[in-house]
């Protein structure tokens, strides 16, 4: 069973080889193709893309739902998610919203895919989707 985030199959995906991301109205979804837990890797990869791929979206304040789905190959060794989204939420804090507390739902699933990679869906609550 499969919770977050279910991608739908109408998103038109920009972006380049790291990061992806689509719009679908006020909520953002992002797309990388790495699995780390390690808070630097997603911080400089998130960081030099919203400063030089994507300035469609400022902060903003109010809270959040965040969804993280990690994707690993069968077979490889698990990771610990709760470290994959602290890693996420730093690297898109600053960029989405101005601080962690911003996040009032936070869902975070681990499951096998076709390649490793990170889907995350951000969308402000209250905010029309």
């Amino acid at each position: 069973m499969t919770l977050v985030p279910v991608v739908p199959d109408t998103l038109v995906w920009a972006g380049g080889a790291r990061v992806r991301w689509a719009r679908e109205g006020e909520v953002l979804w992002l797309r990388l193709n790495e699995v780390s837990t390690q808070t630097r890797i997603y911080k400089h990869t998130l960081d030099r893309f919203f400063r030089h791929e994507f300035r469609a979206w400022r902060p903003r304040w109010g809270d959040f739902t965040v969804e993280i789905l990690v994707e690993l190959l069968p077979g490889l060794p698990r990771v610990d998610l709760d470290n994959v989204a602290k890693a996420v939420l730093d690297g898109i804090k600053g960029a989405l919203f101005f601080d962690d507390h911003q996040v009032a739902r936070l869902v975070v699933e681990r499951a096998e895919g076709p390649v490793e990679q990170v889907t995350i869906r951000v969308s402000q609550r209250g905010a029309p989707t």
